[in-house]
């Protein structure tokens, strides 16, 4: 998917210091993707309290959009450097198509993943027999030693896994405690999972304490309790139960993604009794390199990103060169997407 806002915010993402008790609850905004029936997306990463989970530095939650109203995804070819996305459908059907010659569907319970590396060009387009269109597209921010690797396209299915009340599906990385790792290709230590659970259902989702954590709610609402920190507790009270003893409980309403910091061991998600819930959880090491991003780029500097969209408009939009970076894709009828201006004013961090 595309960033298609017309004026896209610059972000220049310093390293973030983790390390909070307590789960941090960051709230959506409504993001039209552009057209006369535009196609409304929630954002809630980046934002300026917090720009990236792990290497996890984009989150777009759309749907349940019924298509005949919403006119479905339609997004034309655009580019990508530095990054790989993640496509996971709750209902629907999309196809894709790269200028790495790639051409495949996305439907619920797999997981597309493109790694656009260097440069890559992509379309994505809901199929006709799809009346209703519910997922999420999530960006992973490629490290400096991996963000010129050459791009390429990835499919995988994925396995349902019962974790006490809950079902359990790892579209990327690994969760601790289950053998089920996802068989796509990552470039820093990550996790994505969709855990579900019935009206009234908890479970015990185990977390590698080294890795920050976030909690999409696309279902719910949901509360999550994470046990105290060590330096919580109270000495007399070791043997005990560390949520009973000191825990920190957040409900969580549908949209919402809530933030948990390095160094708990696990989350208990419980869903509220009068329906179900579903959680797109995310995570990973903490980043710790500074990200230039705007629109479809990731860089490290303004003179990189300018480069990018240069190459963009002059090579596929003015076609000067179709083999250049980014490629040619097939299998759309329609012409590239321009690039925006660029700010009138360098790209520079923000506070």
């Amino acid at each position: 998917m595309s960033n298609l806002e017309r004026d896209p915010v610059e972000l220049v993402c310093p390293p973030e210091r983790s390390g909070a008790a307590s789960i941090t609850v960051l709230e959506p905004r409504d993001v039209p993707l552009g057209g006369p029936r535009a196609m409304n997306v929630r954002r809630t990463l980046p934002q300026r309290g917090r720009t990236t989970i792990g290497a996890w530095c984009f989150v777009d939650h759309y749907g349940p959009d019924e298509v005949a109203t919403s006119g479905g995804m339609v997004v034309p070819p655009h580019p990508h450097t530095g990054l790989q996305t993640v496509s996971w459908l709750f209902e629907g059907e999309i196809e894709h198509h790269d200028s790495t010659g790639s051409a495949e569907f996305v439907r619920p319970g797999a997981v597309n993943l493109m790694t656009a590396g260097r440069g890559i060009a992509h379309s994505e387009v809901s199929t006709p027999g799809t009346t209703r269109l519910h997922g999420v597209q999530l960006w992973v921010a490629l490290p400096s030693a991996s963000r010129d690797v050459a791009p390429f396209f990835e499919h995988a299915d994925t396995v349902p896994v019962q974790v006490d009340d809950a079902v359990v599906r790892v579209f990327a990385g690994a969760l601790p405690g289950l053998d089920d790792e996802a068989s796509v290709t990552l470039f820093s230590p990550l996790v994505g999972a969709q855990i579900e659970l019935p009206p009234g259902g908890e479970a015990w989702i185990e977390l590698d304490p080294a890795f920050e954590h976030g909690l999409l709610v696309d279902r719910g609402p949901v509360t999550a309790t994470i046990a105290a920190l060590e330096s919580e507790h109270d000495d007399g009270a070791a043997d005990a139960d560390p949520l009973a003893v000191a825990g920190h409980t957040s409900h969580l309403a549908a949209n919402e993604l809530g933030h948990v910091a390095t160094g708990h061991e696990g989350v208990r998600l419980r869903a509220d009794d009068h329906g179900p819930a579903r959680v797109i959880l995310i995570g990973g090491v903490p980043f710790g390199e500074e990200l230039v991003m705007w629109w479809n780029f990731i860089g490290r500097s303004h003179d990189e990103v300018a480069e990018f969209r240069r190459a963009w408009q002059a090579d596929v939009i003015a076609r000067g060169d179709t083999d250049g970076r980014f490629g040619t894709v097939a299998g759309f009828d329609g012409d590239p997407l321009p690039a925006p201006e660029l700010p009138t004013v360098r790209l520079k961090p923000r506070a």
